[in-house]
């Protein structure tokens, strides 16, 4: 099968190589590089990668157009989420404690290239590459490893608990990430509109890098 026809690759590669930008970043010596510099390029290739594979993504292609109340649902799901994200952090729900983050600033000032790079990966790459992996590839693949054979409307809610958990342990975050998987399978769940939780989880994120640069909690990026 040629690479690019192949479905499940194409759901797991961009994530793949997203999270091993993460590792990348971990493991040079801080002061050698500015790793910051890294977060354009990485959503840079998961972008290249979401448009060489995007004959594959059924579950996207021709399916934006949308009912009015899909997209309020996703939208109000997404406002819900942001909430709740920025105001979960007592201790037990963080791993590891709150870090530094993604500080976009120089000499103090923000750096304009570094804040919108952020925000435009974070509202408009991320979270098609996440809800094609989580949500598409591995909540439909707990319940049959020929995920595309699974209907999002038939996905059974232990699938949707275990990749919520899951998605949850990804982010510093846990809680937050947790309730957020829960909310972004839910809407796929129940509209079968992969659209709704991308729409959804955008909002999220991109009120997320607005209060972040307000609030100047880099913790959250």
């Amino acid at each position: 099968m040629p690479v690019a026809a192949n479905p499940a690759l194409a759901r797991i590669l961009p994530f793949a190589v997203y999270i091993a930008f993460l590792a990348l970043n971990s493991a040079i010596p801080e002061g050698t590089v500015d790793t910051r510099w890294l977060y354009p390029l990485r959503v840079g290739l998961v972008a290249m990668l979401l448009a060489f594979f995007w004959r594959q993504y059924d579950e996207l292609r021709g399916k934006f157009g949308m009912p009015g109340g899909f997209w309020a649902l996703g939208l109000i799901v997404g406002l819900v989420v942001f909430v709740l994200w920025v105001n979960l952090t007592a201790s037990w729900m963080l791993l590891g404690g709150q870090g530094g983050g993604f500080d976009p600033r120089d000499n103090g000032q923000v750096n304009l290239v570094l804040a919108v790079s952020r925000i435009a990966g974070a509202a408009l790459v991320v979270p098609v590459m996440e809800e094609l992996f989580w949500r598409s590839f591995v909540m439909r693949w707990i319940d049959n490893p020929r995920f595309r054979e699974v209907l999002p409307t038939a996905v059974t809610l232990k699938a949707v608990l275990v990749s919520s958990v899951i998605f949850g342990l990804e982010h510093n975050e846990w809680f937050a990430g947790i309730l957020a998987g829960l909310a972004y399978g839910w809407l796929y769940r129940v509209t079968g509109n992969l659209w709704v939780p991308v729409i959804s989880h955008a909002l999220t994120n991109a009120l997320l890098g607005v209060w972040v640069l307000y609030t100047a909690a880099w913790q959250f990026w």
